[in-house]
């Protein structure tokens, strides 16, 4: 058997990091009640909150974090792989993680990761935001080995802004991932302009499937949030969907022979050359380097 079912949970998280880890199990529920295997919620499924002294006054470490305990306890209740999409973690007195966490159906800590790329950007309308600010980024790319129904496939970890950079994602294919994701917490503005392009371009160019839940609507701390949580195919196609920014679930089989099917009409990943740039090699061949869907990931 290569296939399983993922679902993807768009919230509209608030503040309170109890109250959105309420709301988190009751689309949790909702996903094992229509067959999941695989459950995503989005970026800042803990917190969402601008304001970085109320953020700070309310983070907790990892293990303490209502939304990880909730995702544990509801992975093995269950028997479910989660994949809470990420949460604000405590670091230190003046940094905080965007951390992504996996759980797998036993309720231990499969992997984490946290988001590489810092969201600085100024946009039209004074809409600004300077991530780096509060958050420290990540270093290292991750790959988890993960297991939804018995189906072992290689799970490529990214966060909202990381979609923005198609080398992250090509080098998680070449290290085996077969699954891609990006949780997000995508403004309104750039995602009416990107969303749905940017996914499915990171899923065709990999031939890769890729999940990724969302936060909708206009939250308390004022911002506004595109929605549209999305499973997308190899060959670029949406499976489902979350129409819209209301919360909600969206449920897709995953099966993952279509990856190596559509990796042997396009093999892109094989038929890379090394090419000069202003005078830099630049060496993306790795030819044989990254392993079938679903094969053992380090």
């Amino acid at each position: 058997m290569s296939v399983f079912r993922a679902a993807v949970l768009q919230m509209r998280s608030g503040i309170d990091p109890d109250r959105n880890a309420d709301r988190f199990a009751d689309l949790v529920e909702q996903a094992v009640a229509a067959d999941a295997d695989y459950i995503q919620s989005p970026e800042m499924t803990n917190m969402v909150q601008r304001d970085r002294a109320g953020l700070k006054a309310r983070l907790k470490s990892e293990t303490e974090d209502p939304v990880a305990k909730t995702a544990a306890r509801l992975a093995k209740a269950h028997g479910v792989t989660i994949h809470v999409g990420s949460i604000a973690v405590a670091l230190d007195a003046d940094r905080v993680a965007n951390r992504a966490l996996v759980f797998g159906p036993n309720g231990e800590t499969i992997a984490t990761y946290d988001k590489i790329h810092m969201f600085d950007v100024d946009l039209d309308n004074g809409e600004s935001w300077r991530e780096s600010r509060t958050y420290r980024p990540g270093d290292k790319a991750v790959v988890a080995a993960v297991e939804p129904k018995n189906v072992r496939a290689g799970l490529g970890l990214a966060v909202c802004y990381d979609m923005r950079f198609p080398h992250l994602f090509r080098e998680q294919a070449l290290l085996g991932a077969g699954v891609l994701t990006a949780p997000a917490a995508f403004t309104r503005q750039t995602g009416e302009a990107h969303w749905h392009v940017l996914l499915r371009a990171r899923a065709i160019e990999n031939g890769a499937f890729m999940v990724a839940a969302a936060q909708g609507g206009r939250h308390e701390d004022g911002r506004e949030t595109y929605g549209h949580s999305l499973i997308v195919d190899p060959w670029g196609r949406i499976l489902a969907e979350v129409h819209g920014d209301e919360p909600g679930i969206a449920v897709a089989e995953i099966d993952l022979a279509q990856v190596a099917e559509t990796r042997s009409k396009v093999p892109n990943l094989a038929n890379a050359r090394a090419f000069d740039a202003g005078g830099r090699a630049i060496d993306v061949t790795r030819t044989g380097s990254f392993a079938p869907a679903g094969a053992p990931v380090a």
